[in-house]
């Protein structure tokens, strides 16, 4: 199935594995690039050396494309630019807008640029900006999403920028590929489905709570982090939720320090990652602090399996998944539906 997104990145299918940390690891990423979909590189939670090593990791067990997930606003986003430059990384995702020069500097190198936006006006300052395709995700997303449904923003999007956009948020199968291709997308990016899938590095019991999950069980809240952070609603959450001020602020002290420990970031880098992330919000001091507690709290669940201790970013999709295939088999099965869905329609007349 050609689409603008198969052309534009060499893959057979439109279908993109989103950059999730902690979870889209080099086994994740190599399984859906071999499937024939666009795996992408979780780079956020890796220091410099351990993103140099997943990438030549999955280029070992692929010759497919895939791509290395970003933070724009990382003190160290040009080092790690200039890795994926070297290591010859077919597409660069962001997931916040890069900067006009980030976008000019990868283009030169020959790398695909991919930014994901939850606003029209974000979609047309990166298609201005030079960025090649845009992911739209709606409000049904997982982690870090806005309000606007994507079946909202899409045809918006789409209907404003010049380039290919992928659909995410809510997609989880051939019917939803279908409907994204009839909004005008050239593709679908999913992150929960990806996760939930046998190649998955996610511990067992963590998959356990995702496949135990309604659409109920997904919420939004801004108690990690300051921002709006969809996840399953766990014994965790509701706890934060009614945490005070002071409780809160000592908890991201103490996952700040261990995610410093873990990553190799300097004080002095995570305050300019801090002020990075303040910058055109309406956050608090405050705020900023309880950042700190999102990557640890997502290692907490997604690496050492404590459902207990840690975060679940999750799409409301997660209340329609009920089994755990490999990722070629999930592949396989939503091009079988989608194309028995087009054979489906109704003839035009």
């Amino acid at each position: 199935m050609a689409t603008p997104l198969t052309e534009l990145v060499g893959v057979r299918h439109p279908i993109v594995q989103t950059g999730m940390g902690w979870v889209a690891g080099p086994r994740l990423v190599s399984a859906t690039a071999n499937a024939g979909a666009l795996g992408i590189l979780a780079s956020a939670t890796m220091t410099t050396e351990q993103l140099r090593a997943a990438v030549r990791e999955v280029r070992s067990h692929t010759d497919a494309p895939f791509g290395v997930n970003l933070r724009a606003d990382a003190s160290d986003a040009a080092e790690r630019v200039r890795i994926i430059i070297e290591e010859g990384v077919r597409v660069a995702s962001f997931a916040l807008a890069p900067s006009r020069e980030l976008i000019a500097r990868l283009k030169d190198a020959g790398v695909v640029v991919v930014p994901s936006i939850g606003a029209r006006r974000h979609a047309e300052k990166v298609a201005a900006w030079g960025a090649d395709a845009v992911v739209v995700q709606g409000g049904e997303g997982g982690g870090h999403t806005g309000k606007v449904a994507t079946t909202v923003l899409l045809p918006q999007v789409v209907d404003t920028v010049g380039i290919p956009v992928v659909a995410a948020g809510g997609f989880h199968d051939g019917r939803g590929l279908v409907a994204a291709l009839a909004y005008g997308a050239a593709g679908i990016a999913m992150g929960t489905r990806f996760l939930l899938t046998s190649d998955s590095t996610v511990p067992d019991a963590v998959k356990a709570r995702y496949l135990a999950a309604t659409v109920d069980d997904v919420t939004v809240t801004t108690k990690v982090d300051g921002l709006p952070h969809r996840m399953l609603r766990t014994e965790l959450v509701d706890s934060l939720e009614r945490s005070g001020r002071a409780g809160a602020l000592l908890r991201a002290v103490r996952h700040a320090a261990s995610f410093r420990a873990l990553s190799g970031t300097s004080w002095a880098g995570m305050v300019r990652d801090g002020l990075a992330m303040r910058h055109g919000r309406d956050l608090s001091w405050s705020q900023v602090l309880l950042a700190a507690n999102t990557p640890m709290l997502l290692r907490a669940s997604m690496v050492e399996g404590r459902t207990d201790l840690g975060v679940m970013a999750s799409g409301q999709v997660a209340g329609l998944i009920d089994d755990l295939p490999s990722c070629a088999e999930l592949v396989d099965r939503i091009m079988t539906e989608a194309r028995a869905t087009l054979r489906g329609l109704p003839a035009a007349e």
